[in-house]
């Protein structure tokens, strides 16, 4: 059996610690609300799931290139992370925002799609069931079981961080400048810290 507190801690820690996902989270709490921000929230939970069956299912295949496709990977997240940023650092109070087109950043699929390009979420997906549930078991229901709790926990932190959010809403509707430039400070020390 696996060690289940190791892995239950490292689970915790690694979802409500601040990182691309909760930032995102609690702006767009903090600005559209926290009923609106639920769908983000599901779709954190069920991109990390899908990260982490790819990465069972495709680790045996890329053990080899891991370091390779890891720096590409960190790169990728690091550009994305920096664009998520900027579109905070730029954001108007909507009476002054122009109409145009971009992903919806309360939509399902984007949340699952920033999975895709967090780099946070890639080392989560390739660290978490190989070394701690894969070393002392490969039966299906362990996996299955680790796999829905680390859903479970992913969802409960994504929705703190909205409640946080959505609290402080009207704070941060306030001082809207000051709060997009913490929290694009926040994305660009997410991204410099992925190259420390």
């Amino acid at each position: 059996m696996y060690h289940a507190a190791a892995f239950m801690v490292y689970v915790f820690v690694s979802c409500i610690t601040p990182g691309p996902n909760n930032i995102m989270t609690m702006s767009n709490a903090s600005q559209y609300g926290f009923r609106k921000t639920l769908r983000f929230c599901f779709g954190v939970a069920t991109g990390f799931e899908l990260i982490l069956l790819g990465a069972i299912v495709c680790n045996l295949f890329l053990q080899e290139y891991v370091p390779e496709i890891l720096t590409v990977m960190t790169w990728l997240g690091t550009g994305y992370i920096l664009y998520l940023a900027w579109i905070i650092w730029r954001d108007k109070p909507k009476t002054e925002k122009k109409k145009r087109r971009r992903l919806n950043p309360l939509a399902f699929t984007t949340a699952v799609l920033l999975q895709f390009v967090n780099p946070k979420g890639l080392l989560f997906g390739i660290t978490c069931i190989f070394n701690f549930v894969f070393p002392y078991s490969r039966e299906p229901l362990t996996v299955v079981g680790a796999l829905l709790f680390v859903w479970v926990v992913l969802l409960g932190c994504s929705i703190c961080w909205a409640l946080f959010g959505s609290v402080f809403r009207h704070f941060f509707q306030r001082y809207q400048k000051t709060v997009n430039a913490v929290m694009a400070l926040l994305l660009v020390y997410c991204a410099v810290s992925l190259h420390l």
